[in-house]
């Protein structure tokens, strides 16, 4: 059965190595047969929560700004995708901005099920995506209906499109096509 997947990558540099992944990604769940969107934050104006909840009430944001259109995408997928490059042992601003933001699809009757995190870093060591993924699991442990089905990080990439030629590139590809 075809699955409408959300790819959404939260760097703010061009041809940033996480949106490589996030594009694999894509291009993966693609091969496989289903509908694959990669959203970038790059150019999007996201204003920050300001926590007031009337969104638990009323399903939706009093604000409005791009973050209205990619909310209601993430409410009609199936697969949410998050790639996100990792600044100081966490998930970016824009990606920690826009999950906030998508606080209205807490009370709302949300598709997704599985939620995969990709992350890029020029440190290696294992422990540098823990931080980041762990933000993003809790966000989706929020949502009772909700997985976080699977993680992915490239260490080692600093400089913008480092990544080219990694083989992490076929990792992604085959973890879009297998889901």
């Amino acid at each position: 059965m075809s699955k409408k997947v959300l790819v959404i990558s939260s760097s703010l540099r061009k041809n940033a190595n996480s949106e490589q992944l996030a594009v694999a990604f894509a291009d993966g769940a693609r091969s496989a047969g289903h509908e694959a969107e990669v959203i970038s934050l790059r150019d999007k104006e996201i204003k920050f929560c300001i926590g007031c909840f009337a969104c638990q009430k009323t399903k939706r944001c009093f604000m409005h700004d791009d973050a209205d259109a990619i909310r209601e995408k993430m409410l009609n997928a199936d697969v949410l995708v998050f790639a996100t490059p990792i600044y100081y042992y966490e998930m970016s601003g824009a990606l920690k901005t826009m999950l906030d933001r998508a606080n209205p699809l807490y009370p709302s009757d949300y598709k997704f099920r599985k939620v995969y995190a990709l992350a890029t870093a020029a440190e290696n060591e294992e422990y540098v995506p823990q931080k980041a993924f762990s933000g993003i699991e809790g966000w989706v442990d929020c949502f009772e209906k909700a997985e976080l089905a699977g993680t992915l990080f490239c260490g080692g990439v600093n400089d913008a499109g480092e990544i080219n030629g990694n083989f992490i590139l076929k990792q992604a590809f085959a973890m879009g096509k297998g889901i």
